[in-house]
């Protein structure tokens, strides 16, 4: 199979042959993995019992995935990657917003993906074959799990994607078979290790949990999806079906194995740590089954998460060949891993990432949302290219190439929600406005999108071509199927 060649260029309707069903393999294989199941284990370690983990893992996998899911739709129509698409309500150097949270995104969850699956690797090893527990042990890991990794993303989005589809039916039987390993131990108690509620009470503490358990999983896919729709063709494939198969993909491919996850930390006791008590735990005859999970699933899973580093990155530099992006922040990656083993607890280093990104990252979302309903799915792909092309002009300039208002409300909304946050070495002043519980991506999806909204109002900008509003270009088709935002089309 070919090394992909294409970055964040457009691209051209003959090579866009991936479907809605090909959308769904991507999103649950490649979640079938430790990065991920180590989430459903955050829970249990805040100290709930097993139906406050699962209601509050549910509630917030499914709240975050109508925020997003949505997103999927833009990079349809524009044939490009969502930070570039985000050009359209930014400016085409103010998508360098979307570009740099998702370069944090999925550098996060990339490190977090190999670090985990790497430590339950050695611990595997240990039992099987005495590998010993020590720095040496875990750097041969590390280095092999990254440069795996590496191989998968190079190659690009067909190896990915077909990874992924083996992924999908092979995980789900291994993780079928490890319920059956656990389940003897398994308790619906909470776990005494965790030492009570994390924040004092528990609704605070399922509060963040929501948060950090749930709703960051469908937040980590806020500049990822359109990596996946850019190759599928709106022609082919209606917006309905893309957006069930989005919805689909994120519910299965992020309720299934944190729940898995949740269910293990239950069974192993895991209230301190995770990765230590699912070796322990484990019986013997599941111990090659759970060193595959570990190996193939962190592989699939930090593959596209790199992928999706070295497309923003190439964003960020044009000059910079995909390829040549890819290989540079795999090398950021793993220095992360090396940090995060031996410098972090890990349970405090997951709650902070993901709660920080979670309040970064919401208002983007929600202000490229707003101009996708404003511009009723219509854009003009050619124009979003320009900073890509290292070129002035185009309907997406306005001043710079940035967007003020856009940008500005993105920042505002964002402080709001480091000012809302609470992490486990800091708390945000704000959160005596809510009671001591984080609500930090709600208010800064709230005055990010509400700053866009007042600040925009009035002022017709982005106005497509007509050539595109009559639908003989780029994401004009399914228009009628989306509803007519206030001023009309192209309005960003």
């Amino acid at each position: 199979m070919p090394m992909e060649q294409r970055g964040v260029d457009t691209v051209p309707e003959d090579e866009r042959t991936s479907g809605p069903r090909d959308l769904v393999s991507i999103l649950l294989g490649s979640n079938l993995c430790l990065g991920v199941i180590v989430f459903g284990w955050l829970p249990p370690s805040f100290g709930l019992d097993w139906w406050g983990s699962l209601t509050s893992i549910v509630a917030g996998t499914v709240v975050g995935t109508a925020l997003t899911a949505p997103l999927a739709l833009i990079s349809l129509r524009t044939a490009t990657n969502l930070s570039t698409s985000s050009g359209a309500q930014f400016g085409v150097r103010g998508r360098l917003v979307g570009s740099v949270v998702g370069l944090l995104l999925a550098l996060g969850y990339t490190a977090l993906t190999v670090w985990i699956g790497g430590d339950v690797v050695v611990g595997v090893l240990g039992r099987l074959a005495g590998l010993p527990a020590d720095a040496l042990s875990y750097a041969v890991v590390y280095g092999l799990l990254a440069a795996a990794t590496v191989a998968g993303a190079v190659y690009g989005y067909r190896v990915l994607l077909a990874m992924s589809r083996v992924l999908a039916v092979g995980m789900t039987a291994l993780l079928a078979l490890g319920v059956l390993a656990y389940a003897p131990h398994f308790t619906t108690a909470a776990l005494p290790g965790a030492g009570g509620h994390l924040l004092g009470g528990y609704w605070p503490t399922w509060f963040l949990s929501a948060v950090a358990a749930g709703l960051s999983g469908p937040i980590a896919f806020i500049t990822l999806l359109g990596d996946y729709t850019r190759y599928i063709s709106p022609a082919r494939h209606s917006s309905r079906r893309v957006l069930r198969a989005t919805w689909a993909g994120l519910l299965l491919g992020l309720l299934v194995p944190q729940l898995f996850g949740t269910f293990t930390a239950y069974a192993a006791r895991a209230a301190l740590d995770y990765a230590g008590p699912l070796v322990d735990a484990s019986p013997g005859w599941y111990l090659v089954p759970l060193l595959l999970a570990a190996s193939a699933g962190s592989v699939g899973n930090a593959g596209l998460m790199l992928y999706s580093m070295g497309l923003d990155l190439d964003a960020i530099l044009p000059r910079a060949s995909r390829a040549r992006a890819t290989c540079t922040v795999a090398v950021v990656a793993t220095a992360c891993v090396f940090v995060g083993h031996f410098a972090s607890r890990a349970q405090d280093a997951m709650t902070s990432f993901v709660l920080l990104l979670t309040a970064v990252g919401t208002p983007w979302a929600v202000i490229t949302l707003i101009g996708f309903v404003r511009c009723r799915g219509v854009y003009d792909p050619d124009a979003l290219q320009v900073f890509n092309r290292r070129a002035r002009g185009g309907i997406y300039w306005f001043t710079g190439g940035w967007h003020v208002p856009a940008t500005v409300s993105w920042a505002l909304g964002a402080v709001v929600g480091v000012l809302a946050v609470s992490l486990p070495s800091y708390e945000g002043p704000l959160l005596g406005l809510t009671g001591g519980v984080d609500c930090s991506f709600l208010l800064s999806g709230l005055v990010g999108g509400t700053a866009y909204v007042l600040s925009t109002r009035g002022s017709a900008r982005t106005t497509a071509p007509a050539s595109l509003e009559e639908g003989s270009g780029a994401g004009a088709s399914d228009s009628a199927a989306l509803p007519a935002g206030p001023g009309g089309p192209g309005r960003g």
